[in-house]
């Protein structure tokens, strides 16, 4: 079974509200064709669909994103919310923090209340429409407070789909990050792509570093990530899905049976390296 580290809320009224509602968000729906895929699902239906696709558990983020050009935010998405899904499956769903680094430590003290009172087991930053690197002043309180209550933070890099600059997503901005908090479990989303090597480099580099897969479709993964998947980064590699732009049956069923991957190693990146970061 696996665990999807990353999956966006489902519901039909998160949809209509951050997808559908949003300008940059229906920019994308339109420009990748996927009116169809992203409708909402009910939490018993989003169940019955990773019964079906052989999904153990999806990590749901709150996620604060900004809009670059109008500096209002694009998805507001509160723990909240995403605790009123989670709590109907706890063995199924969990929760993760977002983070808003304009609001500095009101925002650290959120991540804090979610966690000890909702059982919340991580943090996911979208850096990009704040106009703020990863390695930002801004978010060392947020780093240093994850580390106090033993938890991960994973945050987008690479480019940004959204019109936002995607400079302030480069994965070696992280390189600082895990040197000046080597405690903390840093994960790396999205690959990383176009530079995925440079998140590569990283996830060997620190023992705290570690590369998500989610928002692109195994099939299209760089062949030197499927290369690292194979030898020494089996066990820094995470399986997500970026949901809805990837669908977890179809993804699954790469990971193990097209990518050349032992039975062994694709096991890993599908729900062990995940199970051993978040502490499952």
């Amino acid at each position: 079974m696996a665990i999807d580290f990353h999956c966006n809320l489902f519901t039909p009224e998160a949809i209509d509200k951050w997808w559908y509602g949003q300008p940059e968000m229906l920019r994308l729906i339109k420009w990748w064709k996927m009116e169809e895929r992203i409708q909402g699902e009910s939490v018993g239906e989003f169940i019955a669909m990773m019964d079906e696709a052989g999904l153990d558990k999806a990590f749901i983020p709150a996620i604060r994103m900004m809009s670059y050009q109008k500096k209002t935010m694009v998805w507001d998405i509160t723990e909240e919310e995403v605790h009123a899904v989670v709590s109907q499956y706890p063995d199924r769903l969990v929760g993760l923090c977002g983070f808003n680094p304009l609001q500095k430590m009101e925002s650290v003290r959120r991540v804090e209340q979610a966690v000890k009172e909702f059982g919340f087991k991580g943090v996911y930053i979208h850096t990009y429409g704040f106009g703020i690197p990863l390695n930002d002043r801004l978010y060392y309180p947020l780093y240093a407070k994850c580390v106090e209550l033993g938890i991960p933070v994973s945050m987008q890099v690479g480019h940004s789909a959204e019109h936002m600059p995607n400079e302030l997503g480069r994965p070696i901005h992280l390189d600082v990050v895990a040197l000046d908090f080597p405690e903390l479990k840093l994960i790396g989303a999205h690959t990383g792509w176009p530079w995925t090597e440079e998140m590569i480099s990283l996830a060997w580099k620190h023992e705290n570093v570690y590369l998500g897969i989610d928002a692109h479709h195994p099939k299209y993964l760089e062949p030197t990530l499927i290369q690292f998947m194979k030898t020494r980064g089996q066990n820094k590699v995470i399986y997500g899905t970026n949901y809805p732009a990837v669908l977890h049956g179809e993804s699954i069923a790469c990971i193990k049976n097209e990518l050349g991957l032992s039975e062994k190693v694709a096991q890993k990146i599908l729900h062990g390296n995940a199970a051993a970061v978040y502490g499952l």
